[in-house]
């Protein structure tokens, strides 16, 4: 079983087709809040990882690194024809904000968050689940190595 997948969701056709569906695996980390921030994403197809990305970030808060995980994430689907992501993040609050169960309430989170939904406009489906810590480690990992290599 995929982590974050409980299986009970039906994607029907959708997934039958491994060259237009894949599942993310997204993280940020902050060095103190706000501090050295990095973004990591893993994306795979029929099981296969096909891309691993991180990003340096710059001084930002973790908030801000959820965001922008998510963003490269879905920037990375796209390049790669995806039509259909599932989106596995540790962050409950990116889920719970981007599910309509949170209100995005800071002008910064807010802009972050418009445009997750214009990207997420360009597929035909975009899930975003919750995952416990313990099963994002390849994305927390690129996250946190991210945040110590500044671009040069």
């Amino acid at each position: 079983m995929i982590p974050g997948d409980s299986g009970s969701e039906n994607h029907g056709d959708l997934f039958a087709d491994v060259g237009k569906a894949a599942r993310a695996w997204i993280d940020g980390a902050s060095s103190g809040n706000p501090g050295p921030a990095g973004a990591g994403v893993v994306i795979k197809k029929g099981g296969k990882t096909v891309g691993e990305w991180m990003e340096y970030l710059g001084r930002t808060t973790n908030n801000v690194a959820e965001y922008k995980s998510l963003i490269l994430a879905l920037r990375k689907a796209l390049k790669l024809g995806i039509e259909v992501i599932i989106v596995y993040t540790d962050s409950e609050l990116l889920h719970r904000q981007l599910n309509g169960i949170y209100k995005v309430k800071t002008p910064h989170i807010r802009e972050l968050f418009d445009k997750v939904q214009a990207l997420k406009k360009r597929f035909i489906l975009v899930r975003i689940n919750h995952i416990r810590r313990e099963e994002n480690k390849q994305a927390d990992r690129l996250a946190k190595k991210a945040r110590s290599s500044p671009a040069r």
